[in-house]
């Protein structure tokens, strides 16, 4: 079927994007009008149904069509139907205009005060026992609250925070970027993890020098925790000599298990076997873990509530 086409002057259908731009800024403002005529086929009828002065919503239907450069409407003194061009172009504008009602109602919902939504990041050491914990505490006065949770490394984190994929992150080391609001949460201790039958698995205790001839099992460069622990080992004069690189602490501690190597973890959640944990004297082997959210963004509701609350676990955020 081919559509009537109007000689007026329209804009270019040149494919590029910026055209494509211009049209949709263009029609956009127009588009519930249309529908709204469309489906009453009455101008008078859709002005005062939309409360739109009915000169206002003719003249909008004439430049939608000179924008088009289509024939939308046949028109039959007060009432109107649409042209085969018309039915086609409405068909469109309903899904277009559905869509985005559905993006209202789905954005208001997640800043809904009880019921809306937190997107929150974590790194995977905090998955197994102080996230749970955390979610457990908050929903006590906040049942219906949602949670987008995201388990990654710190800087992969940051990288969804900054892209506004997430809210809130629990992350180590405290990052210090002027884009970012960081917070200090808590501070944990790391351990020299070391097979069960390993020549230092009687100890309790050690100076990270005497591990220096050890070979290291670590988290791929990138990782906070693997930052860490090169700081570590140069501060206690010596660079690790690397055997095997992961991206999960517990699969780290397997690797320990099997004498592949020694590791510098967090605590586990619970004790595993084939492996001993030895604190760490010198130097101080800890990590900082804090909150981070972007700077200048407004929060939610659901946001504000769990970003006080997180605050109001300074000192007490990790098991103890």
């Amino acid at each position: 079927m081919v559509h009537e086409q109007r000689s007026r002057g329209r804009l270019s259908r040149s494919s590029d994007t910026r055209d494509t731009t211009d049209m949709s800024r263009l029609l956009a403002p127009r588009l519930a009008h249309f529908a709204g005529v469309a489906r009453t086929e009455h101008v008078t009828r859709a002005a005062q149904e939309m409360q739109v002065p009915q000169s206002t919503l003719s003249r909008a239907m004439v430049r939608l069509e000179q924008d088009l450069g289509v024939d939308l409407f046949a028109r039959h003194g007060r009432t109107v139907s649409l042209t085969p061009a018309g039915r086609t172009f409405l068909a469109s504008v309903e899904r277009a205009l559905a869509e985005i009602e559905r993006a209202a109602d789905e954005v208001r919902a997640d800043a809904d005060p009880a019921t809306g939504k937190v997107a929150f990041g974590f790194l995977h050491t905090m998955g197994a026992e102080t996230v749970p914990g955390l979610l457990h505490a908050f929903r006590a006065d906040h049942p219906r609250i949602r949670f987008s949770l995201v388990q990654n490394y710190g800087e992969a984190m940051l990288e969804r925070l900054r892209a506004g994929e997430l809210d809130l992150c629990l992350t180590s080391p405290v990052p210090d970027a002027p884009d970012l609001v960081a917070r200090r949460l808590d501070e944990q201790k790391l351990r020299l993890v070391v097979p069960a039958d390993h020549r230092l698995a009687g100890r309790r205790r050690i100076r990270l020098a005497e591990a220096a001839d050890e070979m290291f099992v670590t988290l791929e460069p990138g990782y906070g925790l693997r930052r860490i622990t090169d700081d570590l080992c140069a501060q206690a004069g010596f660079k690790p000599r690397v055997a095997f690189e992961g991206e999960e602490a517990e699969t780290l501690r397997g690797l320990v298990a099997a004498g592949l190597g020694v590791a510098l973890l967090p605590p586990p959640a619970f004790p595993r076997p084939g492996v001993v944990e030895l604190s760490v004297t010198a130097p101080k082997a800890a990590r900082e873990i804090g909150v981070a959210w972007l700077a200048g963004r407004p929060d939610t509701p659901p946001v504000t509530a769990f970003k006080k609350f997180l605050l109001s676990k300074r000192g007490s955020l990790l098991p103890t």
